[in-house]
């Protein structure tokens, strides 16, 4: 496989990242369309460093296991916020939730 399937495979993740962040209600389904943009990007960064980079530099494999634990650590703490936003409100529908408590 070349450079440009990557880049094909990556800019249809991408889209199908954007469109489940723009067209869902559900909190669950952003969230999972916002880890489909963030893997689209690890993949690009492993891509490019394959391809474009010499073999010996590693950087681009680096930044994608940085991303992929960002990503952990980013779903886990959405998925805590969800849990408090259910048990206070009764649903994880974001426009539903309209009112901040201090």
């Amino acid at each position: 496989m070349s450079l440009q399937h990557y880049l094909v495979i990556s800019a249809i993740l991408f889209s199908l990242g954007i469109f489940a962040v723009l067209t869902r209600k559900n909190a669950i389904s952003i969230l999972m369309g916002i880890e489909l943009i963030l893997n689209s990007c690890n993949l690009n960064f492993v891509a490019f460093s394959r391809f474009v980079t010499p073999p010996e530099n590693i950087d681009g494999q680096i930044i994608a296991i940085f991303g992929i634990v960002l990503a952990a650590a980013e779903a886990a703490v959405f998925l805590a916020i969800i849990l408090a936003i259910y048990r206070e409100f009764g649903s994880i529908r974001p426009d539903e939730v309209d009112t901040l408590k201090g």
